[in-house]
């Protein structure tokens, strides 16, 4: 991959990108901000991690002129949480250019954001319905937007967003440059892109390149009902620093939360529910360290960049193979090395294959870990705990304390009980987690457009029969 000096960017560009830590190039990034310097409409095809962020991002700031008060570049964005790290990416970007991005989004004051934007920044993130909103106010107006960005598209497709999108579009100028990036290309992202776009170049980034090697990948066949305990076991013996749990719902997150917390586990919750205040709240103590263990669903957590996660559990599988790879996108991030563990219920085991064959890698199935390995890896926690102590000099104050126990009892029993005193024992606190209906897929996909509850052509005479005689019934029933 080229290095960001070899593009050809201006110094200053350059200088910030070094100063994040980055000299080489993503796959994306290759290949996008050369095309995006030539003036051409870009449609990509990528997920969350690839650093679509910088790809757009670069060659937006290298085209804003930084003597105009007006707002030149658009991005929408379909989460708050996707739109305030897009913004802060972006200004760190142009740190040395001398050009502001704000992100408006809702959940937060309005007329905090209308006193912002008198601060004239010339790139705008926001979420499609604080945009309108805005729009509707005068207090953005985007007739000098030169360059347009939807991030995620497919993720604003699925929230709703389509309409919202097409509304803001038709009040952009003509003239302009528009960028389309999603994991997915369904019919309506491609429709939109036929309307809005001028000739636009595809750009894709295989899955292949985003399931890094770095993601030990595994998974564990359990009944539904044992899904919580088996994931206890899993949390003593890793022991991860900072883990996310993805649960398919809601109403799934917050019994998980719940759960956690009960049994002595450090636990946060994020889903679509939380107001911005909290949601913020739990992010700042998960970034901190401050919480080790996140719970979220695909939306909320869609978009987080958060660096540090050593272990994903999917408790849940995810309802797509794109949804997959966002998830244990979440770690093995920088270089470094992540795990990435999915529970699945003997039914499923058709939708794993499925995942397996579009990431195109076997998923090594692991046995359900006992209650012996969960003693055996809390024991070896305690060990690594002592040790730690002793590399960083933190028992000087204990010594005398310790040679006093020494004259009363051996050191092998003195030891033991110390070990045995750290040691977490196995927490089997009831707990309620409702047991949710296992995802299947259809064996014959020519019957998805069949409706529930009435009869197919060629059912067979016994099942058309029925059905007559159920509608004379109701007839007779009528008159």
């Amino acid at each position: 991959m080229p290095t960001f000096y070899e593009l050809g960017l201006s110094n200053s560009v350059v200088r910030a990108v070094a100063g994040m830590g980055f000299e080489e190039t993503t796959p994306i990034q290759a290949q996008t901000i050369p095309v995006m310097l030539g003036g051409k409409d870009v449609i990509g095809q990528a997920q969350t991690g690839t650093g679509k962020t910088a790809a757009f991002g670069i060659p937006m700031i290298e085209k804003v002129d930084v003597q105009e008060e007006a707002i030149q570049g658009l991005v929408i964005a379909p989460t708050r949480e996707l739109a305030v790290q897009v913004s802060e990416e972006l200004n760190r970007i142009a740190q040395f250019s001398g050009i502001r991005a704000l992100p408006v989004y809702g959940g937060q004051d309005i007329n905090r954001q209308i006193r912002a934007l008198k601060n004239k920044p010339q790139i705008i993130v926001g979420t499609p319905g604080r945009l309108m909103d805005h729009m509707r106010r005068k207090t953005i107006r985007l007739r000098n937007v030169s360059v347009v960005v939807l991030d995620e598209a497919d993720e604003m497709l699925n929230m709703g967003f389509v309409e919202d999108i097409e509304n803001i579009l038709k009040e952009l100028p003509k003239e302009r440059q528009t960028l389309l990036f999603s994991a997915t290309m369904p019919r309506a992202i491609q429709d939109l892109a036929r309307r809005f776009m001028k000739e636009p170049e595809f750009i894709s980034i295989k899955t292949r390149e985003i399931t890094v090697p770095q993601i030990e990948q595994e998974y564990i066949e359990v009944a539904e009902k044992q899904k919580f305990d088996v994931l206890c076991r899993l949390l003593d013996i890793q022991s991860p620093e900072l883990a996310i749990i993805f649960g398919r719902t809601k109403r799934r997150v917050d019994e998980l939360y719940e759960a956690l917390n009960k049994r002595g586990y450090s636990a946060e919750a994020i889903h679509g529910d939380l107001n911005q205040a909290k949601r913020e709240s739990v992010l700042r103590r998960f970034k901190e360290g401050n919480v080790e263990i996140m719970v979220a669903t695909d939306v909320a957590a869609r978009g987080l960049d958060i660096s540090g996660v050593t272990h994903v559990y999917n408790f849940d599988i995810p309802q797509d193979p794109e949804s997959y790879v966002h998830r244990i996108g979440r770690t093995g991030r920088a270089g470094k090395t992540g795990v990435a563990t999915m529970l699945v219920t003997p039914r499923e085991l058709g939708h794993l294959k499925l995942i397996e064959q579009i990431i195109k890698r076997k998923i090594v199935r692991k046995p359900v870990p006992t209650i012996s390995e969960v003693q055996v890896g809390q024991q070896r926690i305690a060990v690594e705990k002592i040790t730690q102590a002793i590399a960083n000099g933190e028992t000087r104050e204990y010594k005398a304390l310790a040679e006093q126990l020494l004259e009363q009892t051996d050191s092998v029993s003195l030891l033991s009980a110390a070990l045995k005193l750290l040691t977490k024992e196995p927490d089997m606190t009831p707990v309620k987690i409702t047991e949710e209906a296992p995802l299947r897929i259809r064996k014959n996909m020519n019957e998805k457009n069949v409706k529930p509850g009435f009869p197919r052509k060629n059912r067979g005479n016994r099942d058309n029969s029925k059905f007559k005689r159920k509608r004379q019934k109701q007839a007779r029933h009528i008159s």
